[in-house]
């Protein structure tokens, strides 16, 4: 399965409260750089997230965006626990009576003291888990939105490669002939500048240049540096780096297709075929 690098996917849950909120969006990049935007109630797991996010891409500039908000009907209510109270404002008595000199807890301390205070919201670890969770299935629906668009993409490439083949199949067959006419050509016009010219230095000559400008071992090289992107879609995977790389090798044998040419059939093949190439390095940049 061919991934793209870019991709959107965004998911929301509510929770006794309020509503958490996930998105995540990435555009193609060469490595993997991720950028978490956090609510700070969610800082203490931001290596978590990020650990999560890398086991599921590895390459793209991916940016989530994690956002908390109260709920009208249930947002955050505090009641007092009149039991933990009682029983708090009874040590700190026992404690006066061991200790004359002791003082009284203030508002505030008595208030902060765990148990004393009762919320209908999720306690902080319940909400990282929630928040852990729900990336995961956030990531889910991120990658099927990738391959989606990546399987959009190995069709484009698959298209360009079936456009190659067909303008190989059209030149190969011709090259005999192409050679045997520019050696018809060229042995006039040297016979008309010439005079005279000895047949057999004439052929030597001619077998050294025919052997510069033969392009059919570059044409097979092409084909077969088609066959392996071909192979490489159907296997799928992390291919973008590879697929690149044999760009270069396609364009490689295309540019030299041109340099060795010596009619206009064959320079326009490697005209088409550069071009046909380019669009296709162009898509394999989005490709993971």
């Amino acid at each position: 399965m061919i991934l793209s690098m870019t991709g959107f996917a965004s998911t929301s849950r509510e929770f006794p409260g309020g509503l958490l909120a996930m998105e995540l969006r990435a555009v193609n990049h060469r490595y993997l750089d991720v950028q978490l935007r956090l609510p700070e109630e969610l800082r203490v797991i931001e290596p978590q997230l990020r650990e999560q996010i890398a086991a599921a891409v590895s390459r793209g500039k991916l940016e989530c965006r994690v956002t908390l908000a109260q709920s009208g009907s249930d947002a955050p209510r505090m009641e007092l626990n009149p039991l933990v109270l009682d029983s708090l404002l009874d040590v700190v008595a026992q404690l006066k009576a061991r200790l004359p000199g002791a003082k009284d807890l203030g508002t505030g301390e008595l208030l902060r003291w765990p148990g004393v205070l009762n919320s209908n919201s999720l306690q902080p670890e319940a909400l990282q888990q929630l928040c852990l969770g729900q990336l995961s299935a956030l990531l889910a629906d991120f990658n099927a939105t990738r391959a989606r668009e990546g399987e959009k993409l190995a069709d484009i490439l698959r298209s360009r490669i079936t456009a190659i083949e067909t303008i190989v199949a059209h030149v190969k067959p011709k090259l005999p002939a192409i050679l045997s006419a520019w050696q018809a050509k060229l042995s006039s016009r040297l016979q008309e500048a010439l005079g005279s010219v000895d047949d057999d230095r004439l052929k030597q000559e001619f077998a050294l240049f025919a052997q510069k400008i033969d392009v059919d071992e570059e044409l097979s090289r092409l084909v077969a540096h088609l066959s392996e992107v071909k192979r490489i879609l159907k296997q799928g995977g992390q291919a973008g780096k590879r697929l690149d790389f044999l760009m270069q090798e396609l364009n490689r044998e295309a540019n030299t297709l041109g340099s060795k040419s010596v009619s206009t059939e064959t320079t326009q093949a490697s005209v088409e075929l550069k071009v046909l190439i380019e669009q296709m390095r162009e898509q394999i940049q989005n490709i993971e």
